[in-house]
């Protein structure tokens, strides 16, 4: 079915369930309760959580496949950006010929770079990669003013042509007249679930970049390129040429960088800067890593993980603080709110940072080898000791012993 396995079928079949139904998902705890602050089903982060997503799974086709470490992909975010914006300025606020545009752009700009950097391996290409991002950021940010408009950020203005908005057109961006800010909200027994047109957009464009993900790595191609990762060397002594096949991962992974900029100017149409510089490149590294590099959920879970770290953490202010530890004795909930202030707040960057380490310790491949270590123990718990239907071989002890 959809030509893969049965048993990828069936993965594939969950990811869309869990997808569809993450606004439910996300709402644990009722709303007006203590622990409501926790919850993530509100439809900027949602839609955050799938544009992301899209992000590292096409950084994951380079990075986690193919073994090429990029520092730059955050220049085809950008031009995505730009390129919907564009498409407002000039068209109207529909989204799909913008997005279009953003990943044929990101594609050729893709092209343009790795044809360069792909001349050399290892850290010289991360930091090849590096530099052409800063440089596409500086051109963006004063270079380039009249196509980016420098600092202050692409925007759409009264007095921009806009040659197909009728007089009845939506004013934000929409698909064929259905607007992306709009939700409709649910109120069951105290829990509040919205469902949000942009995000369900934002969903099954991800559900579609990670079908294509799935192929890519079932696929002969992507057997190669896992040879690339292996050993490129002893690849290219055999007299097969390497380089086709790394800039093709290149540039698939630069037009998933550039649908994810797209998306994220389809929800909010602006496009700055910003979204170029070298932070948002280690972003989307440390999305893959903190996930699981090379497998196919790790950097959606990775994506999630930062992001609701970035929205829900750094929202915790003091007045939460004290409703948490205000049955405590004054002493004690003012001690705890101190040194709470160093892993909430402005400060959740030391919580993840932690965390992060502590995933890269003991679980190097990241969240996916401990939900793996999860599933194993659970099985040998239910199997029991002395269960062993295979009959395996059982080790003889030393005479000693």
């Amino acid at each position: 079915m959809f030509g893969l396995s049965k048993k990828d079928t069936s993965f594939l079949l969950i990811v869309v369930a869990l997808t569809l139904l993450t606004p439910i998902f996300l709402q644990p705890f009722p709303e007006g309760s203590a622990l409501a602050t926790f919850n993530a089903g509100y439809p900027d982060l949602m839609q955050r959580f799938a544009i992301f997503g899209i992000f590292a799974i096409g950084f994951n086709i380079l990075f986690g496949l193919t073994g090429y470490l990029s520092f730059g992909h955050a220049a085809f975010l950008g031009v995505g950006s730009y390129s919907v914006v564009w498409m407002y300025k000039l068209l109207d606020y529909n989204i799909l010929p913008g997005l279009i545009l953003a990943v044929i752009t990101s594609g050729i700009f893709a092209l343009a770079i790795g044809y360069v950097s792909l001349r050399r391996t290892g850290i010289y290409f991360s930091i090849l990669t590096l530099a052409f991002a800063q440089m596409s950021f500086n051109l963006a940010y004063s270079v380039l003013t009249p196509l980016t408009n420098g600092e202050t950020g692409l925007q759409v203005y009264s007095n921009d042509p806009q040659f197909l908005m009728g007089e009845g057109s939506p004013n934000s961006p929409h698909l064929f007249g259905l607007v992306m800010r709009d939700s409709l909200q649910v109120d069951v027994g105290g829990w509040l679930f919205t469902f949000n047109v942009g995000y369900y957009f934002c969903a099954i464009v991800a559900i579609l970049a990670f079908y294509l993900s799935l192929r890519i790595f079932r696929s002969p191609f992507g057997l190669m390129l896992r040879a690339i990762k292996s050993n490129q060397t002893r690849m290219n002594y055999t007299g097969l040429n390497t380089r086709p096949y790394t800039l093709a991962a290149f540039v698939i992974s630069g037009m998933y960088a550039g649908l994810a900029g797209g998306l994220m100017a389809s929800m909010d149409p602006l496009a700055g800067a910003e979204r170029m510089q070298w932070t948002a490149s280690g972003e989307v590294v440390l999305m893959t890593i903190l996930g699981g590099a090379g497998t196919l959920l790790g950097p959606v879970l990775g994506a999630g993980f930062i992001k609701y770290f970035e929205n829900i953490f750094s929202k915790i202010n003091d007045n939460m603080l004290h409703q948490w530890f205000g049955w405590m004795p004054d002493g004690m909930e003012d001690a705890l709110i101190w040194v709470s202030h160093f892993f909430v707040g402005k400060s959740w960057h030391l919580t993840l940072g932690l965390l992060f380490m502590l995933v890269v310790i003991f679980l190097p491949g990241g969240l996916v080898e401990g939900g793996q270590r999860i599933a194993r123990w659970a099985r040998n718990r239910k199997k029991g000791p002395g269960d062993d239907p295979e009959h395996h071989p059982k080790s003889t002890p030393h005479v000693a012993e």
